[in-house]
């Protein structure tokens, strides 16, 4: 099938359209009249990663973040992001990417249904009409009370993540919480004016943790990567029931950092 049939689907399931202003989705890289039968999937277009989908003679890279975020005025082996362009280009590796439109429509459902959060709300609404009211993140509330360190150990069971870094009294009871996966720092007032018990997201630094607990949120910061690696077998899911005949692979899961 012909690379522009996917991105119907893609385009489908999170339009463009909910994307932020300063995002950057969508066809990157290659021409939409080619022949698809192989997909890689992967959280970020990494050297490994286009190395690898190059080895596994995949016709598409698909990833969450953006390679190419901000314009740039030549594409050439000269820097990091255009060698990965030329060698995704020489290979006839298409690129496309779904970032902010897949955290909308995709990836805050998903970390709530993780998560079996019940009565559900939109945690930072970026996109409001007559019919439908959407955004960035989920507010609901857990299976049932725990303390903020059982909190923590079930974040870990239910994103298969070995370590949180938790912020907060341990012995606090537990019930509503918003969820936001990877960077979370600029939700922390909407989860405020929520008064949800907890917010769990990534990429929060010393003092956004310790001047949240003052104000009374607690945060378990459960890493930008370890939220939102779920991107790769969501697509995965997605592309094997849209597309049965496709192939179908996935960048091994893989921290970008060690925890040493």
């Amino acid at each position: 099938m012909q690379l522009s049939e996917v991105i119907d689907h893609l385009e489908q399931l999170s339009p463009p359209s909910y994307a932020e202003s300063w995002d950057n989705v969508g066809l990157l890289a290659g021409r939409k009249d080619k022949e698809v039968q192989r997909v890689f999937i992967a959280l970020d277009a990494t050297d490994e990663v286009v190395d690898e989908a190059i080895r596994r003679d995949a016709d598409l890279l698909l990833t969450h973040h953006p390679l190419i975020f901000k314009g740039i005025k030549k594409v050439s082996d000269e820097d990091f992001i255009g060698r990965r362009i030329v060698r995704l280009l020489r290979y006839d590796v298409s690129y496309f990417a779904m970032h902010t439109n897949f955290d909308v429509m995709g990836m805050a459902d998903a970390a709530a249904d993780e998560m079996e959060l019940e009565r559900r709300d939109v945690l930072d609404v970026t996109f409001e009409d007559d019919i439908s009211r959407e955004g960035i993140g989920r507010i609901g509330n857990l299976p049932g009370t725990m303390t903020l360190k059982e909190c923590a150990g079930f974040v870990k069971k239910c994103f298969h993540i070995g370590s949180v870094r938790v912020y907060g009294d341990l012995n606090k009871k537990i019930h509503r919480v918003a969820i936001c996966p990877g960077s979370g720092k600029s939700v922390i007032g909407k989860a405020l004016d929520k008064k949800v018990d907890v917010l769990i997201t990534g990429d929060i630094d010393h003092h956004e943790g310790i001047d949240a607990v003052s104000q009374g949120l607690p945060i378990i910061d459960a890493s930008h990567y370890g939220l939102e690696k779920i991107f790769i077998p969501y697509m995965r899911d997605y592309l094997h029931r849209e597309f049965p005949s496709l192939e179908v692979m996935c960048a091994e899961f893989k921290a970008p950092y060690f925890d040493i």
